[in-house]
């Protein structure tokens, strides 16, 4: 027994062991500190024991901070579970008074004070525990008031403007608070040629892209889009540095995006002229066509707003008293038939009366009155305008294609006509033409930013492959809709992403690879074959119920397998708000027992032991997908289809949050197909569906491959009933 008063020693049980964080705590000049951070104490309590082994008063006036350069942000409740063993922690002055101090020298300190000041200012205005404290101390008044003041130049402009830019991407004031005074300064930065002013450009293009985009008082800010016309932002196009280039397409899309009417148009005229597609080709991609995913992105926007221009005319039926349609389409029968000369009286009055025959050449569905071809929106009149440009611009391959068909017989002849409004509407479905700009995609093609006529120029290379596939599919005009369908084929592979053409010249090159044979040997290689569900016996009904388990399990390997390889996710600080140009990679451990992450640059992919941070599977308890997850959840300018690519992990409690936005949906069904695995989960995916369907399939076909030939009866064989009697005579 132990005697009275004696200490008993203390156990502490493994709950409060796994709160345990062995850290490091440095601050100059004092020696390091190394402790046992205790995840449930208050942050106030674990500064207040530092403070005094270290003799420091005032402890309110101290943080702790994390240390690494990627992430020197201040460390609060929100944003402790971040801290993890090994991590080397700084103590430093609190946010409020940091925040004072850079207050009262850029007020009243000297130059090089100021400057100082300001470079603090814009190293920490990203971190959003201090930007509330700066803000709620007037410091953004503060900015806002010296660049309207004018009497900031070069380094001290740029450090004012990015600091305003990280101060206003955490939300927390509205951009209506600006007025015409800021934004006429800013738009000066542009307007000078005053080499002091060159390293402000990119935040002053970004702060004015922000104006354009979140002001809702369209008339404050006139003062842009007088002085800043598309043609005078074109020219930072020619800028050697990547972030000035992507900040001002962002700039020309936001102007785009937000104009409307004339305005619009002219705006579009101006992102399809000679000179704006010869900077884009010759600065921005430089012949190898390598860009950042932020540049992917913002060329990816302006690809579809120009598509987007299509739209009114996709929508738009024909009308039977409209003269020039009418003239089109006259225009359309003179190129492909009308060889006479149109001077002679003689030549007309005959011609009159061969129209119509011309018109069902022509493969007019209405031939009497073929403008009602036009009538059904989409594609509306925008395949009026495809089929006349292809006519007038590549002459000789219309008249081959309309006279080649001429020269079948009626029964194989491709309806131009009809085949060109069916291929319009399929393109259009494939641009996705009408539909506003996914919020993190990245893919663009640049032969669409490399001619005027992008939309038209396409088509006009299609239409020729669709003829070619109808004469080699020896199809009549009841295949039309599987002719389309495997142009469709052809068209998608062709713009395959991992291998995609730059020029349309490469384009066409590799459609003439993908040949109706060739795409007939691929899906036959893939078992896609046509409706084969629909005529499977129930014998293979019952075997694909059998074998579903193990296809099963072979997808979840594949899907955890690729999150050991890791993917790079957008970063979100603890209050779900996107840090611009922040990525985290993310790997699963190769026991799956963890997730480890942590910060990098946009095109780095980090092995797992350069990544810190980790999250146990067992400390996981709930997925959130899509318009549930916290970071889309409250955000209402949060696009819906980056709501529909978002994820959330959390923790006991809901206090370990992990936000994600995937890059593209395979990349989001695997991510969400993994975790769930992970948590034993069903995988409930479109691509889980689709890729089950396949190696279903091909399973099938390899075990059938014994009976081919054989009839499978839809029923099994009816079992014979049992003998009367088991007394058997056996003759020998």
């Amino acid at each position: 027994m132990g005697t009275k008063g004696q200490e008993q020693p203390v156990r502490t049980s493994r709950a409060q062991q796994e709160n345990i964080r062995k850290v490091a705590v440095t601050m100059h000049p004092q020696q390091a500190l190394f402790m046992e951070l205790d995840q449930n104490r208050p942050l106030a309590a674990i500064i207040q024991d530092i403070c005094e082994k270290w003799n420091l008063q005032n402890v309110e006036d101290y943080s702790i901070q994390f240390s690494e350069p990627t992430r020197k942000y201040y460390i609060t409740e929100r944003n402790r579970g971040e801290i993890q063993n090994g991590n080397v922690l700084q103590l430093t002055n609190s946010p409020a008074k940091t925040a004072q101090t850079i207050i009262e020298k850029l007020k009243d300190g000297r130059a090089q004070e100021k400057l100082e000041s300001l470079k603090t200012l814009s190293d920490l205005s990203s971190d959003a525990t201090f930007a509330q404290e700066f803000i709620n101390k007037q410091g953004l008044t503060l900015v806002i008031g010296f660049v309207v003041g004018g009497k900031f130049q070069g380094e001290p402009l740029a450090l004012l403007l990015k600091s305003f830019v990280s101060l206003m991407d955490h939300n927390i004031v509205s951009w209506d608070i600006l007025d015409a005074d800021f934004t006429k300064q800013v738009t000066a930065c542009l307007s000078t040629d005053n080499a002091r002013y060159s390293i402000c450009l990119q935040p002053a293009l970004e702060i004015l892209e922000s104006v354009i985009l979140h002001t809702n008082e369209t008339g404050k800010h006139a003062s842009v889009e007088e002085k800043l016309t598309p043609d005078k932002i074109i020219p930072y196009l020619k800028s050697s540095n990547a972030d000035v280039q992507k900040s001002a397409i962002a700039l020309l899309n936001a102007m785009f995006s937000k104009a409307s009417g004339d305005q619009r148009t002219k705006i579009a005229d101006n992102l399809m002229s000679r000179n704006f597609r010869t900077v884009l080709i010759s600065n921005v991609f430089g012949g190898h066509y390598n860009v950042g995913p932020e540049m992917g992105h913002q060329l990816y926007v302006l690809q579809t707003l120009l598509m987007n221009m299509y739209e009114t005319r996709m929508n738009t039926p024909a009308n039977p008293q409209d003269e020039n349609a009418l003239k089109q389409i006259e225009e359309l029968r003179r190129i492909a038939f009308d060889f006479s000369d149109p001077g002679d009286p003689g030549n007309a009055i005959a011609r009159k009366s061969t129209n119509q025959k011309d018109y069902r050449k022509l493969g007019f569905e209405h031939e009497s009155n073929p403008i009602e071809d036009f009538m059904e929106c989409p594609p509306g009149l925008l395949a009026l305008d495809n089929m006349i440009h292809f006519a007038q611009v590549h002459k000789e391959s219309y008249i081959k294609v309309v006279l080649e068909n001429s020269g079948r017989s009626d029964e194989h002849d491709c309806p131009f006509v009809q085949g060109s409004i069916q291929l319009t509407k399929v393109l259009c479905d494939m641009l996705k033409i009408g539909e506003q700009p996914w919020e993190e995609e990245q893919t663009y093609y640049p032969m669409l930013l490399s001619v005027e006529r992008p939309l038209e120029e396409f088509f006009s290379i299609c239409i020729q492959v669709l003829n070619k596939t109808w004469r080699d599919m020896r199809a009549s005009i009841l295949d039309l809709q599987k002719v389309i369908h495997v142009v469709k084929e052809q068209v998608t592979r062709a713009l395959d992403k991992h291998q995609m053409p730059k020029t349309f010249d490469s384009f066409r090159q590799k459609l003439s690879q993908l040949n109706y044979h060739e795409i007939k040997k691929i899906w036959d290689s893939e078992r896609m074959v046509i409706d084969e569900l629909a005529a499977q016996a129930q014998p293979i009904l019952e075997l694909r119920e059998k074998i579903k388990p193990e296809i099963m399990e072979l997808i979840a390997l594949q899907r955890l397998s690729v999150l050991e390889e890791g993917s790079r996710f957008p970063k979100f600080d603890s209050r779900g708000v996107r840090s611009k140009n922040k990525y985290q990679f993310w790997r699963l451990s190769p026991n799956h027992k963890a997730f480890h992450y942590g910060d990098c640059n946009e095109n780095d992919t980090p092995s797992i032991e350069q990544l810190q941070n980790k999250v146990l599977i067992v400390d996981i308890k709930q997925l959130i997908i899509g318009r549930e997850c916290p970071h889309v959840k409250e955000r209402t300018r949060t696009r819906q289809a980056a709501s529909e690519l978002a994820f959330t992990i959390m923790g006991e409690d809901n206090e370990d949050v992990h936000n994600f936005i995937a890059n593209n949906e395979a990349e989001f069904d695997i991510w969400v197909d993994g975790i769930n695995t992970l948590l034993q989960n069903k995988m409930t995916s479109k691509k889980t569906e689709k890729d089950l369907d396949l190696l279903l399939n091909m399973e099938i076909k390899i075990r059938l491959l014994d009976i081919e030939g054989i009839t499978i009866p839809k029923e099994p064989p009816p079992i014979p009933p049992l003998p009367q009697d088991y007394t058997y005579t056996y003759h020998f």
